[in-house]
């Protein structure tokens, strides 16, 4: 383990032990009606949730790092570590802004020892490349002068090598300059090895999206909890945790009855002969038309449906076949859109929800309510119905089962649910309820819901075709293959392209712009789905940056410098940077890590592809003003600057990683 990653995982464990001892000691005055200061009742109620709430984020905090300390080999009281060695960001990345935060803890805690819980900001800086703001805000609490403190704080920063100067301004602000050493090798280093994670504790990771239902088909409703639920496992993955993509099925249910029923009629040899359905939706529509108009039918499905759950052979046979129809079209679209999931259907939980029910009576969890068996629990307005009038499990008992599957079969340190915002209550209710029952622990599990707003049309309503039926996924991703590729060919790249190239590009650039499109946008908002916005070549969108990051790989290859040429160039030393360009672009580069670490904070994606143009926007104003190839007046080539090639490079490496990471493929040529 090394000495920065120890002094990092001190300072947090410390900090937040000595939180959790005053959020203590207020909690114990609370409780015995002793706080001085507070209300006994209205305001101190809420204070006594805050302060329980809070205490608890604490210990959880806590009981993470000591883990991370243990995977490590470490001790949770490393002892006079007071300065950070490089050798950690020798084969990664580092987390600039993580780190400068880090050290500024500690010289917080070095020169005011009776602080608490120091808060220390780091936020870019006009007058160096950042600027620590803590003294103004510890000034306060501690009655000092803010000027006094800062040069305090400035004097307690032991000598880094992240840090090339330190100087006090205004009233009390710590302008911090980068050394440049350090710089140029992260951006050598990249080049090298690679856009690499920046140092985290791997942890088992359960990620739940997607989810359609079985025997009908995707349909734009689907579309954002996929994007978004890609992109946070790629988020994931590359940090190194262990992740489970779980697609939950809707595969069980009454309505199985009525397809199973209808399958008889229609195909009365399925049990032998798989059943040519071709269209499943129709298939689905034509059973419930029969199920809604007649009642013998009716009956018939009612009776399939008992059969279903009796197991019986030749029902679970039919139930398998449209399973199996259901789950080739959901992988089309998959495969189109290059997500990867493990189906698990509600049929798995089936035997696992009966035995949590037992568990919930016998723990007197549940509670009759007109029928129905419900709990309820602190926390959630709504209660959870775990047990229908008529005997039946509900949604309410597999996400019951899901969540305690997920913690104590599967072992999950973070649970994460990417659905629309309208499950947020259920969601809510579903943690509180698993939290009372004993089977969630937030000390120990992280757990997540990650809500997305809906796709409207240009109309602002909700997407819908001109007979005003939902948008089928697929329909919408043809049209955006042959939007892409009129548009393509309107800047007549099928002439300078070969048909395989082409045809890379405009699927490139047809799934990359309706990724994007929703990725960019904070997710919790409605967006607009415009193909005619989204496919512009201008501003902030895939087929723009997609084609900005050809134009940056196309630089070397015009001037006729292989990426093995480049390599080798990087592997020479620490790249040479001079123009002030070359500093931003390098500066802007290396932020990658601190980007994705604050992404896991709170799983917004869009910070993401606004670093994305970010880069690009930078990149343009370093090629403007800085010759990577230069030529006389006749074209010929008379110089090639091989280090601004390995910034290039880098800058490349870089915009290929966010792209990976939002699940939009890249081309050579566009």
């Amino acid at each position: 383990m090394s000495e920065a990653q120890m002094r990092e995982f001190d300072l947090r464990v410390t900090k937040n032990e000595r939180e959790v001892e005053r959020l203590e000691g207020l909690l114990e005055a609370l409780v015995s009606g002793n706080g001085e200061g507070l209300e006994t009742s209205g305001l101190a109620d809420k204070e006594l949730s805050d302060l329980v709430n809070d205490n608890k984020k604490l210990k959880y905090r806590i009981g993470i790092l000591k883990k991370s300390i243990e995977r490590l080999g470490g001790d949770s009281r490393g002892g006079g570590r007071s300065t950070m060695s490089t050798e950690s960001f020798q084969d990664r990345m580092c987390n600039i802004l993580g780190q400068l935060e880090g050290i500024f803890t500690q010289a917080v805690k070095t020169a005011y020892p009776e602080a608490t819980n120091p808060t220390v900001q780091i936020q870019l800086s006009k007058h160096a490349d950042y600027q620590c703001n803590a003294a103004m805000a510890l000034a306060k609490t501690l009655k000092k002068n803010p000027r006094e403190v800062g040069d305090q704080i400035l004097k307690s920063v032991p000598p880094n090598p992240l840090i090339a100067g330190l100087e006090l301004s205004g009233p009390g602000f710590i302008n911090v300059t980068l050394s440049k050493d350090f710089i140029r090798q992260q951006v050598s280093n990249v080049v090298l090895k690679g856009v690499t994670p920046p140092p985290t504790t791997p942890q088992r990771v359960v990620v739940d999206f997607s989810s359609p239902n079985i025997a009908k088909e995707m349909h734009v409703g689907h579309l954002r909890s996929t994007i978004i639920g890609d992109s946070i496992s790629r988020l994931m993955e590359f940090l190194g945790h262990d992740v489970l993509r779980l697609n939950h099925l809707g595969d069980w249910g009454t309505q199985f009855g009525m397809l199973i029923a209808h399958l008889q009629d229609r195909y009365p040899d399925f049990a032998s002969q798989p059943p040519p359905i071709s269209d499943l939706q129709t298939f689905y529509k034509e059973s419930k038309k029969r199920f809604d108009e007649d009642e013998k039918f009716k009956k018939r499905a009612y009776q399939a449906v008992v059969k279903l759950q009796a197991h019986e052979p030749t029902h679970i046979k039919g139930w398998e076949e449209i399973c199996a129809i259901s789950k080739k079209e959901f992988k089309k679209v998959y495969e189109r859109l290059g997500v990867v999931l493990e189906d698990r259907g509600e049929s798995y939980y089936q035997s696992r929800m009966e035995a949590i029910v037992k568990d919930m009576e016998a723990a007197g969890m549940l509670e009759e309510d007109d029928g129905r068996k419900v709990m309820f629990a602190e926390g959630a307005d709504i209660p959870l119905t775990i047990v229908k009038s008529d005997g039946g499990f509900t949604y309410d008992t597999s996400d019951m089962a899901c969540i305690k599957n997920r913690l104590y079969e599967e072992k999950a340190d973070w649970l994460i649910y990417v659905t629309d915002a309208g499950q947020a209550q259920h969601f809510k209710s579903l943690f509180a309820c698993a939290k009372k029952f004993g089977i969630y622990n937030p000390d120990k599990t992280r757990v997540n819901h990650v809500p997305f707003g809906v796709v409207l049309g240009e109309d602002k309503k909700r997407l819908k075709t001109r007979s005003g039926e939902t948008v089928r996924l697929v329909d919408l991703l043809d049209e955006g293959l042959q939007r892409a590729e009129e548009k393509l060919r309107e800047k007549e790249r099928d002439k300078a392209l070969t048909a395989e190239e082409f045809t890379r590009a405009r699927d490139a650039v047809a799934y990359g712009c309706i990724k994007y499109a929703d990725l960019s946008h904070d997710r919790t908002r409605d967006y607009v789905f415009s193909f005619d916005r989204m496919l512009d070549f201008r501003g902030n969108t895939a087929a723009y940056l997609l084609y900005a990051l050809t134009r940056i790989r196309s630089i070397a290859r015009t001037a006729g410098v292989s990426r093995e040429a480049v390599v080798s160039e990087a592997g020479k030393g620490p790249v040479v940077l001079e123009h002030e360009k070359e500093w931003k672009l390098a500066r802007t580069v290396l932020k990658l890590p601190d980007v994705l670490l604050r992404i896991t904070e709170d799983l917004y994606i869009h910070p993401l592809c606004e670093y994305l143009y970010e880069v690009s926007t930078v990149f343009t104003e370093f090629y403007d003003n800085c010759y990577c190839v230069e030529k006389d007046e006749s074209g010929k080539i008379v110089k090639i600057n091989m280090n601004r090639l390995v910034l290039c490079e880098a800058t490349a490496r870089v915009m290929e990683k966010c792209f990976a990471l939002l699940g939009i493929e890249t081309v050579g040529k566009m």
